[in-house]
């Protein structure tokens, strides 16, 4: 008891403690925010754009994908420019080049080192000076650089229409012909853009770093790292090696090595209850999970081809009705679905074992109607963004019903609400079980641990509900990346810890003491780094220096026990031989056994390498970020629910035996797909492009003339082979399934339990 105690105080001061930081600099965001101006007008006095203008392009560019074509300030897809970093270098061109003309009446190309020099020194001077005044509200920029910001905006109207000058473009960025038709729209678009740039361009004061923190690295203006920045990088690095000499000391000396685990029960202990209705009924969870998981994959594979054939699949004009924008859309949201569908479904699972082996009264009923509702917000959010994207629905409805635009958070509001009440719903059912057990005597340290991370887990999503359709990006990524970061990485990884532990502890693999004691201190580890570790996300999203340091403390500190992983790999691996049954349960277990290696690999080396600051300087918003997402969401959260739903699969379908063939098929060649995805494709690519935006500048890293060159065109072409050898695993994996719940073995799964086990 005494050693709970000092771990729960552990847990309670970690969590004060780290949400007050998030709390305190999250209002450091909101008050240091890049302004938008009330006006911004010429030297001569033209107003070229108004508040309202900007935020009315942004309501623009969020109707056509938003992050899901090209990305803002690094964050959102990787095929499209940067437009902040793509706008900015195209504006610093074009003043350069108007005012050699005005000047010298010459093409700057063609002027002497001398006189490009003293160009070059004005055009830095000029726009790095800050001229935006707080108490007028208006930025005055000069008649030069209204014309250059004019010259980059015509560019930008033909990329967005249907100029057929510019449909090789369109195409090497995997744009649909006549992205947005609107005119005017494509005028507020640029608007937005242009602040975007203006932000990345311009001092916050005289001499400090730029409102990005010098972000994107721009030559011409000597955007470079900060010196604070390659200082906390520096930091972040001593602070990860230090975090795990320490870890490694504390688990080599203080782990209690004279508790061994239990003998294994002669019996699966989890096939002494009774299926409940509720259980019973799970099977169409497990369904809707390998159905969407299989949709995503697809989804996936077509989405990568985009990056070869821009507009077509294998010369087939795919743009016309499924834009690129639309299927990485779905890409990313079906992940998000089947990923959480199948925590729901262990949740479920495990609520009726937690109160004794029955059901709460209605239980199953609130089981259907949560999947209804399910199906309802995954079919109206999906019909929502293909009407947004192609442009046919009204723009006031396109952020309540169509598509907010961000990353990860791209369904409309209204079925964003649908989710969210789904979540509670789901609360509600999982809490039904749960408070009637803690009620009954005993010790329950590990219960209402778990209690605590499904409170969460139905709870946090609704952080996305602080931003609305105007709010300013910045304050919008505070509070994306807390259902991003902190909801799915910071709170579904508490759950799944305490869900495992609960389950082996069921199983009668592990003593509930070591359940409870691993559980407690798996959670203090994680939020530690995890909560205040979310401004990782933000160094360069109009974020001030301490915003940078918090990030890089503390997101080093994530890192750290990651690195055990391997070793928590081994005793899953080696908790399959603790008794024959465990045989018909191996799968599952295999499954757990790659969560933690890809929690090792994707989650560990891959986000440590993109994580210090002088690291994503340059490659945020690279192809080495989608090398970190894939292993990092599939390795980990996608492997953990497929052994979810495998788990459940098995007990709810008692006399069903894995076919070994599809099996070893599924889960060797998801992991062997994942791997060759990365080694041959994104890695390699991410790293050219790195050579590029270290040298040259993001804009290069992402441009047409460089992501379109012969080796890595090849290169992208290459990733084929990979994604094929990951659908045929992710077809096997979905084949099994859904021959596990055929209705001809429905006969045999009435037979209770117990039965089954004799």
């Amino acid at each position: 008891m005494a050693n709970y105690r000092r771990l729960w105080t552990i847990l309670i001061i970690v969590l004060a403690v780290s949400f007050a930081v998030l709390g305190y600099f999250g209002r450091e965001v909101y008050r240091t925010a890049p302004p938008i101006p009330g006006q911004v007008v010429s030297a001569s006095g033209n107003l070229l754009t108004t508040k309202d203008g900007i935020l009315d392009g942004q309501t623009a560019w969020q109707s056509v994908g938003g992050m899901q074509l090209g990305s803002i300030y690094g964050h959102g897809a990787y095929q499209a420019p940067d437009w902040t970093a793509d706008w900015l270098h195209r504006e610093l061109v074009a003043w350069l080049e108007l005012a050699s003309m005005n000047e010298y009446g010459e093409h700057y190309a063609e002027l002497n080192e001398d006189r490009q020099a003293v160009l070059n020194h004005r055009l830095k001077k000029e726009y790095r000076t800050n001229t935006y005044n707080l108490d007028t509200d208006v930025l005055v920029i000069s008649d030069l650089r209204a014309a250059a910001m004019a010259k980059t905006a015509e560019y930008y109207h033909s990329l967005f229409g249907d100029d057929p000058e510019y449909r090789n473009s369109r195409e090497s960025f995997a744009m649909k012909e006549n992205t947005m038709p609107s005119a005017k729209r494509r005028t507020d678009l640029t608007n937005f853009f242009f602040w975007t740039a203006w932000t990345a361009g311009t001092e916050r004061a005289t001499g400090e770093a730029t409102y990005t923190n010098n972000w994107p690295p721009e030559p011409l203006i000597d955007n470079k790292p900060t010196a604070e920045n390659v200082v906390w990088s520096l930091i972040s690095i001593i602070l990860l090696v230090a975090g795990i000499g320490g870890f490694i000391w504390a688990w080599a000396f203080l782990r209690n090595e004279d508790e061994k685990a239990p003998a294994a029960p002669i019996q699966d202990p989890l096939t002494t209850f009774k299926l409940t209705p509720s259980q019973k009924s799970l099977g169409k969870y497990l369904f809707l999970v390998v159905a969407l998981f299989t949709f995503q994959i697809m989804l996936g594979g077509a989405t990568a081809h985009y990056t070869v054939e821009g507009q077509h699949f294998y010369g087939f004009e795919l743009s016309k009705w499924f834009p690129y924008s639309l299927l990485r859309t779905w890409h990313l949201q079906s992940a998000l679905f089947w990923i959480a569908t199948g925590f729901l479904a262990a949740g479920l699972f495990l609520a009726p074992i937690i109160n004794g082996g029955k059901d709460p009264k209605f239980q199953k009923l609130g089981v259907d109607i949560l999947f209804w509702a399910l199906i309802a917000v995954v079919v109206g959010s999906f019909a929502g963004n293909y009407l947004a994207i192609a442009q046919v629905m009204p723009e006031s409805w396109n952020f309540w019903w169509g598509h907010q635009g961000y990353e990860y958070v791209d369904l409309g509001r209204a079925w964003q609400i649908g989710k969210f009440i789904g979540l509670v719903l789901w609360l509600v059912l999982m809490l039904r079980g749960m408070v009637p057990a803690l009620r009954q005597p005993g010790e329950k340290h590990m219960l209402l641990l778990l209690t605590a991370s499904v409170i969460a887990i139905g709870l946090f999503y609704g952080a996305g509900f602080f931003y609305g359709e105007r709010t300013h990006i910045s304050v919008m990524e505070y509070w994306r990346w807390w259902i991003v970061h902190l909801w799915v990485e910071g709170f579904f990884e508490v759950f799944a810890a305490v869900a495992l532990a609960f389950i082996f502890y069921n199983m009668g693999l592990v003593s509930k003491r070591m359940a409870t004691v691993a559980s407690l201190a798996s959670a203090s580890l994680f939020l530690i780094g995890g909560v205040p570790g979310t401004f990782h996300h933000m160094y360069f999203s109009g974020t001030t220096t301490p915003v940078m340091a918090v990030g890089a403390t503390f997101s080093a500190l994530e890192v750290v026990p990651l690195v055990v992983m391997g070793y928590e790999a081994w005793e899953n691996w080696s908790l399959k031989k603790s008794a024959p049954w465990m045989e018909k349960v191996k799968w599952p277990l295999m499954f757990f056994v790659a969560v933690a290696f890809w929690n090792m690999l994707g989650a560990g080396v891959l986000g440590f390498m993109i994580n210090p600051p002088i690291a994503l300087y340059y490659i945020q918003g690279l192809n080495t970020t989608a090398a970190h997402a894939h292993a990092a969401l599939f390795g980990v959260y996608g492997f953990l629910a497929l052994g979810f739903t495998l788990m459940v699969l098995r007990y709810i379908r008692p006399n069903m035996v894995f076919n070994e063939t599809l099996m070893k098929t599924g889960f060797w060649w998801l992991n062997a797909g994942l791997v060759l995805m990365l080694t041959t494709s994104l890695l390699p690519v991410g790293f050219i492009q790195f050579v590029a935006s270290a040298s040259e500048g993001l804009w290069y890293a992402r441009s047409e003339s460089f992501m379109q060159q012969g080796f890595l065109q090849t290169l992208r072409w290459v990733r084929t082979f990979g994604d094929i050898v990951f659908i045929v695993g992710a077809l096997a994996v979905t084949w099994q399934v859904v021959i596990g719940l055929w209705p001809r073995r429905k006969q045999s799964s009435s037979i209770d339990m117990g039965l089954a086990a004799k």
